[in-house]
């Protein structure tokens, strides 16, 4: 009987009867299992696309590792995590988005992050400029980081973190981890500020940041060009800055 177990098992056939096709349906469904697997520890999932960066998120450069803001205003990579162990408060950030592929970064300390003119990162700024702006850069799977000037965070010898490679190696991946409810969303969206116009804009941040003291709306006359050119260059929110800080009526401006 032993040789028995070695013949391959089929189906029996009968005589006049179609067989029919096997549809693979099995196949897809572990494919699309395998989409919704979620890179999860201690809680804190790894974002997948761009619409998922939102929030409180930190950035996990190596396995275990985050990057972590130090209160002299630079960023460190910090002590490796066991497994299922959170972010500490100073590794975790708050992610801001600008537009439809930039975001910004605000530290526990309310600073911006951005970079300096020798491509290091720093926590120091109180508004948005166009050094405070990121770009995550997602490519088969991996994400990357990049700066205002178009190059890649990573870490160097020292436990700096630094935007100076203009091509991303295994050194440049990361990982944005999010604590936030899990969300497909169907369409990324903007905040509210930064919908319509950009005179509807600056209307919007005016309302949000001025004091109104004498219940009346001050609006810069200057020519709103100037605010159409920063938009496409990165800088519309530093330009609605400057803009405020002549009114003299900002809380936040010096």
């Amino acid at each position: 009987m032993a040789e028995y177990s070695c013949v391959k098992r089929t189906k029996l056939v009968l005589k006049g009867v179609k067989s029919k096709k096997k549809k693979n349906k099995g196949k897809r469904k572990r494919e699309d299992g395998e989409d919704q697997v979620v890179d999860i520890v201690g809680g804190w999932w790894a974002v997948r696309n761009f619409g998922e960066i939102t929030g409180s998120v930190a950035v996990e450069m190596g396995n275990g590792t985050y990057m972590h803001a130090l209160d002299n205003g630079l960023f460190t990579l910090g002590a490796p995590h066991k497994d299922n162990e959170t972010p500490d408060p100073p590794e975790q950030l708050t992610a801001i988005k600008l537009s439809e592929t930039r975001i910004a970064l605000k530290s526990g300390y309310g600073k911006y992050m951005g970079i300096n003119s020798d491509g290091v990162v720093t926590g120091r700024s109180d508004a948005i400029g166009s050094r405070e702006q990121w770009e995550p850069v997602f490519q088969e799977g991996k994400l990357a980081l990049m700066a205002s000037n178009s190059c890649f965070i990573s870490c160097n010898d020292e436990g700096d973190i630094i935007a100076k490679q203009k091509t991303a190696g295994e050194e440049e991946m990361i990982k944005i981890r999010s604590c936030a409810d899990i969300v497909i969303k169907e369409k990324d969206e903007l905040l509210d500020e930064d919908k319509g116009n950009v005179k509807h804009c600056e209307i919007n941040y005016i309302k949000k940041f001025q004091s109104f003291q004498d219940q009346k709306l001050r609006v810069n006359k200057e020519d709103s060009k100037i605010l159409k050119k920063a938009r496409t260059e990165g800088a519309f929110h530093e330009a609605l800055l400057d803009r405020r800080s002549k009114m003299k009526a900002d809380r936040y401006c010096k």
